[in-house]
């Protein structure tokens, strides 16, 4: 059964957010996901002789990404399930495959829907609302992947011009991710704890259970769980915040 959308009684507006076409793009974008998952994984072992790495380390190095992404991607999943009311399920499947940043897509959304007037899964969410809503999440991710298409080039382009100039550029360069990407998450991790308790209380149980699972695994040569402590992590501390939720 298809989760019902928002108001139920809009017949147009349900055949609409399922329409086949829909579900047909939505089919499309995952099938180019795994597409570029085969092409990269083809990629990534026919350089591995260059890179100095055996087939197995390649193959452990697969796994432990695969694992770690398991977190991340629960947590897009869920609220994937959240925005089914509002978009119907091709639609999320298809905006959540390409772009994966539900907050950016939301927002889209709400400026398509504003300009007419009309909020997202109010009384006045019509059909009309629907498309205009669901174009200008198209648009917006347009634009976010073209912006990086075209800036990484650049980027790339512009670091090997400054390493021919300067070789300690390209050090720099190299670290300054390191650097700056911890940075701004940490950012982004202070500017959660302010909002709910039960935000450092997650954030709390994932560096305890992450740690831990680092110690097993450094102390007692437990490798596995290397690959899995972070996914461990995430799930632990989703399970804590979703019970101290249910508490209050």
């Amino acid at each position: 059964m298809s989760p019902t959308i928002v108001p139920a009684a809009d017949g147009e507006l349900h055949a609409i957010a399922f329409h086949p076409v829909l579900w047909v793009l939505a089919i499309a974008v995952f099938a180019v996901i795994v597409l570029q998952s085969v092409i990269y994984l083809r990629a990534i072992r026919r350089s591995a002789e260059a890179a100095e790495l055996t087939q197995q380390e390649v193959s452990q190095a697969v796994k432990t990404g695969a694992v770690a992404a398991i977190g991340p991607s629960l947590a897009v999943a869920l609220v994937a399930l959240s925005l089914l009311p509002l978009f119907g399920t091709p639609a999320v499947l298809a905006r959540i495959g390409l772009v994966g940043s539900a907050p950016y897509d939301v927002a889209a959304a709400g400026i398509g829907a504003s300009s007419l007037g009309a909020s997202l899964g109010g009384e006045d969410y019509t059909a009309k609302v629907f498309a205009v809503a669901f174009a200008s999440m198209c648009v917006l991710g347009v634009l976010w992947m073209t912006a990086a298409l075209i800036i990484t080039p650049l980027f790339n382009k512009t670091s090997t011009a400054l390493r021919k100039v300067n070789p300690k550029v390209g050090k720099v360069l190299t670290i300054a991710p390191l650097v700056v990407l911890p940075l701004a998450f940490a950012f982004l991790i202070v500017g959660e704890l302010g909002k709910s308790p039960v935000n450092g209380a997650v954030l709390l149980a994932s560096a305890i259970i992450g740690g831990a699972c680092l110690f097993i695994a450094t102390k007692w040569g437990v490798h596995w769980l290397r690959e899995w402590g972070l996914g461990i992590a995430i799930f632990g501390s989703l399970l804590v915040g979703a019970g101290m939720a249910a508490a209050a």
